[in-house]
């Protein structure tokens, strides 16, 4: 008996306008992301194995140049301790807090809502008015925080001066910026968002940098100098893209890798319902 030959599948006019339809909505989306994310992404990726200022019309090839003179640097490593010391005690105790919180005020209190309110109000606020006003409350002659001590008799400590008070000022007032929104999290789904919270947290942290530029400016002796504010310093202020590039390259695979193992080893133990 003779074999039938298999006609070819047709696409009918419908699927053809869902197919184009579909195409409309995601090109224009898709376009930008590559241009706004993957174009810079590989660009800055490029940047990294040359020497250029941003005003020479001319780039030089150096090819790793940049990332020994990164790498071999102590301020550099000085530099990815404090971040990491940053991010893992901004995330741990906005998690922890912002836990607490939320099981509070998930009772039915009364003026609960107001609280909610209050608590989620410095997320929507500018990072930096908000460090201005902090930098008043930190201050160790008229602050707020030096009257409240003095009535415990104890003396406030130069915050924003001394090296080794420094980076707990910066982790108290990015805290209380974004602990509220660790609080909205919990409250809509106690507590399997705990995953999701902790990522989303650590990749903010490491993006840090409106509060640390107008408190500290990384300041005193790079004792709050992080791997972002760095960036901007080779970047911004020194002209050097290359290593600059080296900077950015070392924090977005950072952050890959830790992301990955979020996702990878974290996710599995965490029960969505």
């Amino acid at each position: 008996m003779a074999r039938v030959a298999a006609r070819p599948k047709t696409v009918s006019p419908g699927e053809w306008r869902e197919r184009l339809l579909f195409i409309a909505f995601l090109g224009p989306n898709l376009l930008l992301f590559c241009v706004f994310t993957f174009w810079p992404l590989l660009y800055n990726f490029y940047l990294s194995f040359v020497n250029w200022n941003f005003i020479r019309p001319r780039m030089r090839w150096v090819w790793f140049d940049n990332y020994v003179a990164v790498f071999s640097s102590s301020q550099f490593w000085v530099i990815f301790w404090n971040t990491l010391v940053f991010t893992f005690a901004s995330v741990g105790l906005t998690l922890l807090l912002g836990l607490a919180l939320a099981l509070l005020i998930n009772q039915p209190l009364k003026g609960r809502n107001v609280a909610r309110a209050v608590l989620f109000s410095p997320v929507i606020l500018s990072g930096a008015a908000i460090a201005v006003v902090w930098a008043y409350i930190f201050d160790p002659r008229y602050g707020l925080l030096n009257e409240l001590l003095m009535l415990i008799g104890l003396r406030s400590p130069d915050w924003l001066v001394d090296p080794f008070w420094a980076m707990p000022a910066v982790i108290i007032v990015y805290v209380w910026k974004n602990l509220g929104y660790a609080v909205v999290i919990y409250l809509a789904g106690l507590p399997p968002v705990a995953f999701f919270l902790s990522v989303t947290s650590i990749l903010a942290c490491f993006q840090a940098f409106d509060i640390i530029r107008v408190l500290t400016a990384g300041g005193p002796a790079n004792a709050t100098n992080t791997l972002i504010y760095h960036l901007y310093e080779l970047g911004f202020v020194s002209y050097d893209a290359g290593r600059a590039g080296v900077v950015a390259m070392v924090l977005f695979g950072f952050m890959l890798i830790l992301t990955l193992i979020q996702i990878r080893y974290l996710e599995r133990r965490v029960a969505y319902s």
